[in-house]
């Protein structure tokens, strides 16, 4: 149906009419110009064809129309469509995603091609997210920092675009893992009681930060939030030798991943660490989600809108723009 949401707005309709009726005492009160033969001038004021009046009854028609049309638009008209109800599972999810410089070593595989780590982050992620439908997901970038990219929210079209929109580095060089574990704890502990869950997605170790990683999963703990941890990133990774003469040399990029530190969090919060060496690894995220038991929570509904005033303001200013162009050419004139 259609809404109004300033309807007052339609006592402005008679607006010209009291104006005008306003105005001719004061017209009646200025000198008149008195002639002789009335009947003449009546005679030379209409067109041989008659359409003297008919032009100034439809000059007056278009501008009536042309008042309604504004005015219907200042009411600011609205569809509201039906009822929807949003399935609500009680899940709230925070992913804290690594974006430090790390993240850039290109030793990971996606559609047959070699990338760095953040893209297949961002790719499987971005997934996983768009499945979470009934699910509050908020998102935090980590570096040596932590930032809340996006709140607990189910605009996941949102958490999609800012996280594919994190560029490698952004948030500095280093891992600051408690410092993302923190701000999570933070935001979650704010949300009633139920399914709360941080993903915690990493290629290194924590060395930044005002939080130790295992005192934040203490908090996490004492706030009944399960963490579940990923460390990204290959086993293997061949480079060139040194000289460039002697054929290529193997070396572990992962080397620096804090595995230990990792499966103490999850051990100690309840959830579980997994080790991703390839992208079918990280795509495991969604057998731990989906086994999760949801708590059911009351629905929540919402009524679709869409603003309307656009289309009588739009007819309201083509009416004035006619108008203005038969004065111009002089087709209303007799």
């Amino acid at each position: 149906m259609i809404e109004w949401i300033w309807p007052w707005a339609f006592l402005l309709l008679p607006l010209p009419a009291v104006v005008r009726l306003l105005w001719s005492p004061m017209e009646r009160e200025q000198a008149a110009l008195t002639v002789p033969r009335l009947a003449t001038f009546k005679s030379e004021e209409i067109s041989p064809a008659g359409l003297g009046g008919s032009r100034l009854a439809w000059r007056i028609l278009l501008l009536v129309l042309a008042w309604s049309a504004l005015v219907t638009a200042t009411a600011r008209p609205q569809w509201t469509g039906e009822p929807i109800t949003l399935p609500t599972s009680g899940r709230d999810l925070m992913l804290a995603v690594d974006i430090s410089g790390s993240m850039g070593t290109e030793d990971l595989q996606l559609r047959g091609q070699i990338v760095n780590r953040l893209t297949v982050v961002k790719n499987v992620v971005s997934q996983f997210v768009a499945a979470r439908e009934g699910d509050r997901v908020g998102l935090i970038l980590f570096g040596t920092n932590a930032y809340l990219q996006a709140p607990l929210t189910f605009d996941l079209a949102t958490v999609n675009r800012l996280l594919t929109e994190a560029p490698v580095g952004i948030a500095g060089g280093k891992t600051a893992i408690g410092d993302a574990i923190g701000l999570a704890v933070k935001r979650l502990r704010q949300r009633p009681d139920g399914e709360r869950v941080l993903i915690l997605l990493t290629d290194g170790a924590n060395n930044v930060g005002e939080v130790a990683p295992v005192k934040a999963a203490e908090l996490a703990t004492q706030e009944e939030i399960r963490i579940y941890t990923i460390g990204v990133g290959a086993d293997e990774m061949r480079l060139p030798s040194i000289f460039g003469v002697f054929g290529s040399r193997v070396v572990n990029p992962s080397a620096e991943l804090d595995e230990n530190t990792l499966t103490a969090i999850a051990d100690a919060t309840g959830g579980r660490y997994f080790r991703a060496q390839n992208t079918a690894k990280l795509m495991e995220i969604y057998e731990i989600i989906d086994a999760m038991e949801p708590i059911e929570q009351e629905a929540e509904t919402y009524r679709p809108t869409a603003t309307l005033y656009h289309w009588p303001l739009a007819g309201g200013w083509l009416i004035i723009m006619f108008l203005l162009v038969c004065d111009w050419r002089g087709w209303g004139s007799d």
